[in-house]
């Protein structure tokens, strides 16, 4: 009854709602101008399938598949920790925990957490943001809130993208013992960037989606978080393929 009741209950939520009637009036329309009908019946099963924790699993695992949580009796030894920017969603009513996006949050969790790790590190909060308000600025004061020191916090608030943030960081991590946080679909890109500028960096995911470990009821029932997470990870491939063009057109860039 328990698992009834979630069943329906996830059914009824508006992306799995609204493609079911898109579905019924697909099969209830006109049939006549079968190529568009037809189309137009797998582009709602395509989107269906995508939103499934089943499905989607067969397109997140690659990235996520390759790392694990940092381990830091694999590391004695951290100089550095460095947290990449993310969402911002800037709203001087709230805190500043609650201008920042999940993804951030995440990250800025994550980096503390390490940070508690080794009392000789220091932290690196990085991104522009919205104007004035800037993910470094909004990490640090959650950071700050968390009961790390001010001085143990240094930021990057000028870097767009993470192409910048690792041109504009590597003068301070060359050499050094670097952990470097942000989402798991994200990592592999942003090694690669901050190793092009000669920095090695020591791997710190967050955001694991885990969708194999999802309730079976939910596995094969369109989800909008799902979908959310599947445009992540399409995003980094996309990333990863500009980044494979732009070093072929010039080996130097990036």
């Amino acid at each position: 009854m328990f698992e009834l009741k979630k069943i329906i209950g996830s059914l009824l939520m508006p992306l799995p709602f609204l493609l079911i009637a898109l579905f019924i009036l697909l099969m209830l329309s006109n049939k006549t101008r079968k190529v568009l009908w037809s189309m137009s019946l797998l582009c709602v099963i395509s989107l269906w399938l995508i939103s499934s924790p089943w499905f989607a699993q067969f397109i997140v695992a690659p990235l996520e598949g390759q790392y694990v949580a940092f381990n830091n009796k694999k590391h004695p030894e951290i100089d550095q920790i460095v947290v990449l920017g993310c969402d911002v969603r800037s709203n001087p009513r709230v805190p500043p925990n609650s201008q920042m996006g999940g993804c951030a949050l995440s990250r800025i969790v994550e980096g503390i957490r390490i940070l508690n790790l080794y009392p000789d590190a220091k932290l690196i909060v990085s991104g522009a943001g919205i104007g004035k308000v800037t993910n470094s600025s909004l990490m640090t004061k959650v950071a700050v809130s968390m009961g790390v020191s001010k001085s143990r916090i240094s930021q990057n608030p000028l870097a767009k993208d993470t192409a910048e943030e690792a041109k504009l960081l590597a003068p301070k991590l060359v050499d050094r013992h670097v952990v470097l946080v942000t989402s798991v679909s994200h990592m592999k890109r942003a090694q690669d960037l901050f190793a092009k500028q000669g920095v090695e960096t020591i791997p710190a995911p967050t955001e694991f989606a885990s969708l194999s470990m999802w309730a079976d009821y939910k596995l094969f029932i369109a989800n909008a978080e799902v979908l959310k997470i599947v445009t992540t990870h399409i995003h980094e491939w996309i990333g990863l393929a500009w980044l494979e063009i732009v070093r072929f057109v010039d080996p130097e860039a990036m």
